[in-house]
């Protein structure tokens, strides 16, 4: 077994040289990577969790271990987590805490010991009830490629072997490991997967486990090209610097709602909602939909995307007052308003704007609703919501960043100027 991992790291590069940092359970595949990696002459130290799930067993574990790590010289990292009290925190279930806490603290771990990686004893059965469980959950391409040899810093060196092959290296070594009783009930999907439905595969047809770990690799070189054409698609309906969808170039891609969820995916966009958005393309403007942290809103030809953290965010405004002299410019930045001072009235505020709203805009003659001039610049959906307005008393004196109101302009009697600039614009 030895030479079929060393092949297999070396195939796949999993570990450069230096320090690793091993996960150890105490269960065999993870006594077996130890003991591989130690023969195969890596500097090795060890990380194990204590859960506290299994009240005795979990000590019993933690026991194992020490006294393994002790008869073979390995420096062992050991951390004791509430991992019921954490899942209930934030909502969780028991197996998903504790494969966060594990995984965040192998890094914190791996950094201070300056180790290169974090093998973790992963091995083929694995991979195999791994791509049987997010078929049951339902998954797109990427749940369907088994277990990735490499993520990040944490590699799997067992996954060319099976389990099979785990408990014949241990036993010809004569090297003892601890069995976690919970494998042998079928409360989780995984184990009724393992203790169930892949014995019942193998009934069927004997090579049903190599067959899907061949359709996984398959699967997974497809993977690399399905993120090609992805990337290629998200360049083509992408525009204004990455935060609006063209949705006539989207409609013309040969799958638009699977691009459309690789777009907004990441973004905490479900398949569900995607499959509303597409459903929006063609319809009114003005529907919006929204993750946590994200909105999408369908305008007229576009998806506008934007993070919700900026969303309502009002602009840092600078207020100066000073003489009107004769030598005195106006700016005609559209970031600066310049007003006298007398005309305005305290208190002068900052709003978003309102549909009623209306204004006397600088070099117009008469009214004009916000919204019509909002139009008329061709303004988006979200930049209408983010228009701010400062108003002197009731009156809007400047729509902020755009135009200033002819009612507080500065003429010839004006004696004092109050300058309003921008300084941060959300």
């Amino acid at each position: 077994m030895e030479k079929k991992v060393a092949d297999y790291i070396a195939r796949h590069r999993l570990l450069p040289a230096g320090k690793v940092l091993v996960a150890l359970s105490g269960g065999a595949d993870s006594v077996a990577l130890l003991r591989v990696l130690l023969s195969l002459g890596y500097a090795c130290e060890a990380a194990h969790c204590n859960f506290g799930l299994r009240g005795a067993e979990s000590d019993r574990d933690e026991t194992f271990v020490r006294q393994l790590c002790q008869e073979q010289a390995v420096p062992l990292h050991v951390r004791r987590f509430d991992t019921a009290a954490e899942a209930a925190k934030r909502h969780l279930s028991i197996e998903m805490a504790a494969r966060e806490q594990r995984y965040a603290w192998f890094e914190e771990v791996r950094r201070e010991c300056g180790a290169t990686a974090v093998a973790v004893a992963h091995h083929r059965d694995d991979s195999a009830e791994t791509f049987l469980l997010n078929l049951l959950r339902g998954t797109g391409i990427n749940g369907l490629q088994g277990i990735r040899p490499r993520n990040g810093h944490v590699v799997r060196p067992l996954l060319g072997v099976d389990r099979q092959e785990i408990t014949a290296y241990l036993d010809g070594l004569g090297q003892d490991y601890v069995t976690d009783s919970t494998n042998l009930e079928d409360e989780y999907l995984r184990n009724k997967i393992r203790l169930h439905l892949l014995p019942l595969m193998k009934q069927i047809n004997p090579a049903a486990k190599e067959n899907i770990l061949k359709t996984a690799a398959h699967l997974a070189d497809a993977a690399l090209l399905y993120r090609q054409a992805v990337d290629e698609g998200r360049r083509r309906i992408l525009c204004d610097g990455g935060n609006a969808i063209d949705i006539d170039a989207l409609l013309r891609e040969p799958a638009p709602g699977t691009l459309l969820f690789e777009v907004l995916h990441p973004l905490g966009f479900n398949e569900s909602q995607t499959a509303s958005i597409c459903q929006a393309l063609r319809g009114q403007p003005g529907k919006r939909f929204d993750s946590e942290g994200w909105s999408v809103v369908k305008d007229r030809d576009r998806l506008l995307i934007e993070k919700e953290e900026t969303f309502l965010r009002p602009p840092k405004l600078e207020m100066k007052t000073a003489d009107y002299t004769p030598g005195f410019v106006i700016p005609r930045d559209r970031g600066t308003a310049v007003f006298d001072t007398d005309k305005l009235r305290a208190p002068l505020t900052l709003r978003l704007w309102q549909r009623e709203d209306s204004f006397c805009p600088f070099g117009m003659k008469g009214r004009k609703k916000v919204s019509d001039y909002l139009t008329d610049r061709k303004f988006s959906l979200l930049q209408k919501e983010r228009q701010w307005v400062l108003c002197s008393g009731e009156d809007i004196a400047w729509l902020v960043g755009e135009r200033s109101d002819n009612r507080f302009r500065v003429d010839e009697q004006t004696r004092r100027v109050t300058i309003i600039r921008i300084l941060v614009k959300e």
